[in-house]
C-alpha cells in the first residue's frame, strides 16, 4: 500500500465541485470570458452562468437581451467542444438601489439548478471594486480565475459601435451573431446613441473637473396609473420615462420638477401637483446615466382616485400617457436608465 506521504502532487487529482457559478453581464461575451469558462469547467462538473442586467432596455452599455447573450455563450462553448449539458443559465435584473434583492435573485437563480446542494463554487477574479460581489456569497467556495487579460466588453462595444473590428476580440460564434445583428434596426438605433453620447461627452472634455449633472423626475400616480412619456431624442430614443429633465438653475428642485411635468405632459394647473406631493428621494447610482455623473431628485405625487387628466406630449417627447402600474412594473425592459427602479421603489414603499 502506498504511503500517502510519498505521493507527489501530480498523482493526486482534486475533486471536481458539482457546481460552479460565473456571474457577469457578457455584453457581449468575449475571448477572456471563454477562457475563464473553459478553466472553470476543469474544476466543476456543471457551470451555472448568471447573466446580469437582464430585462433592461437596450443601450450602448447593455445592447443585448438575456436570450441573445445566452445564445452567444451556448454557441461559443459548443464551438469550443463543451457539451451543452454542462452549462446552465440564470438571469438577474439590475437592482440599483436594493443590493439585497439582487443577491436574493442570484441565489434563487442558482438554487433552481443546484436544488439545495452546498457543493457550489463561485468563479471570478478580484480585479477592482467592480468585483465586490465575489465577497457577497459566503456560503459558496471562492475559486479564483487565473486568466489574465486586458480585454473587456467595453473595448468590444467601442469597436462594434464605433466602426472598428471585433473579429480578434470575440469567439467565432459571437462574431457571427454580431455580424448578423448589424443588419437590424436595433443596431442602427444603438449606433446613433453611441455617436450622440460620444459628442455629448466630448463637449465636456475640457471641463477642469468632471461634470456632475442634476435632474428632477416625477412619479405621478393616479387611480393605479403612472404618468409617463416616450422619449423622442437620444439617448434612449423610444424608451418610457418619467417626466422630468435638467434642473432649472433659477428654480427650486420641486418647482423645476413641476414645471417639467407640465411642459412634457400638458398637465394643467387644474391638477394640483403642489398639494399632492407624497415623498421625495435622491437617486445617485454613479453609473445610472451614460451621459455622465447624473444625480436626480425624484418626487412622488399621488393624485388619488378619479378620472385620468388629459395629457399630451411636449416638444421633446413622442408621446405622453397614463399606464396602469401593473403594466409598467411588469416591463423594466421598456424604460430609460433607472426610471423603472425609481417608480418601483416609490410604489413598493407606499
Amino acid at each position: 500500500m502506498d504511503d500517502p506521504s510519498t505521493l507527489n502532487s501530480s498523482s493526486v487529482r482534486r475533486r471536481k465541485r458539482t457546481f460552479g457559478v460565473y456571474i457577469g453581464r457578457f455584453e457581449p461575451p468575449h475571448n477572456a470570458h471563454l477562457a475563464v469558462m473553459q478553466e472553470a469547467l476543469q474544476e466543476v462538473q456543471k457551470l451555472i452562468v448568471v447573466i446580469g442586467s437582464a430585462r433592461g432596455a437596450r443601450s450602448t452599455k447593455n445592447p443585448f437581451t438575456f436570450e441573445e447573450r445566452q445564445s452567444m455563450i451556448s454557441a461559443m462553448l459548443q464551438q469550443a467542444g463543451v457539451a451543452r449539458s454542462r452549462v446552465l443559465f440564470a438571469q438577474v435584473r439590475d437592482y440599483f438601489y436594493n443590493e439585497s434583492l439582487w443577491l436574493s435573485e442570484v441565489q434563487r437563480g442558482v438554487d433552481v439548478h443546484t436544488h439545495g446542494s452546498s457543493d457550489v463554487a463561485l468563479i471570478g477574479h478580484l480585479k477592482d471594486e467592480s468585483s465586490y460581489y465575489l465577497r457577497s456569497f459566503p456560503a459558496w467556495e471562492f475559486l479564483p480565475a487565473h486568466v489574465v487579460s486586458p480585454l473587456s466588453a467595453t473595448q468590444v462595444r467601442q469597436a462594434y459601435f464605433g466602426g472598428g473590428d471585433t473579429a480578434g476580440l470575440v469567439p467565432g460564434a459571437v462574431q457571427d451573431f454580431l455580424s448578423t445583428f448589424r443588419a437590424t434596426p436595433d443596431y442602427t438605433e444603438l449606433t446613433q446613441e453611441f455617436e450622440y453620447l460620444a459628442t455629448y461627452r466630448a463637449a465636456w472634455a475640457g471641463s477642469p473637473f468632471p461634470p456632475v449633472f442634476v435632474t428632477t423626475d416625477a412619479a405621478v400616480i393616479r387611480s393605479g396609473h403612472v404618468l409617463l412619456v416616450r422619449r423622442g431624442g437620444q439617448p434612449g430614443h423610444g424608451r418610457l420615462a418619467m417626466p422630468g429633465g435638467f434642473l432649472d438653475v433659477h428654480e427650486t428642485l420641486l418647482t423645476s420638477c413641476i414645471q417639467k411635468v407640465r411642459q412634457e405632459t400638458g398637465l394643467t394647473t387644474a391638477t394640483p401637483l403642489e398639494t399632492s406631493l407624497r415623498s421625495q428621494a435622491v437617486f445617485d447610482y454613479p453609473e445610472r446615466s451614460l451621459r455622465g455623473r447624473t444625480i436626480t431628485h425624484a418626487f412622488h405625487f399621488d393624485l388619488g382616485s378619479g378620472q385620468l387628466p388629459a395629457v399630451r406630449p411636449g416638444p421633446m417627447n413622442d408621446h405622453a400617457l397614463w399606464m396602469p402600474l401593473s403594466q409598467a412594473l411588469a416591463q423594466p425592459e421598456a424604460f430609460f436608465e433607472d426610471h423603472h427602479a425609481i417608480i418601483e421603489q416609490f410604489v413598493l414603499k407606499g
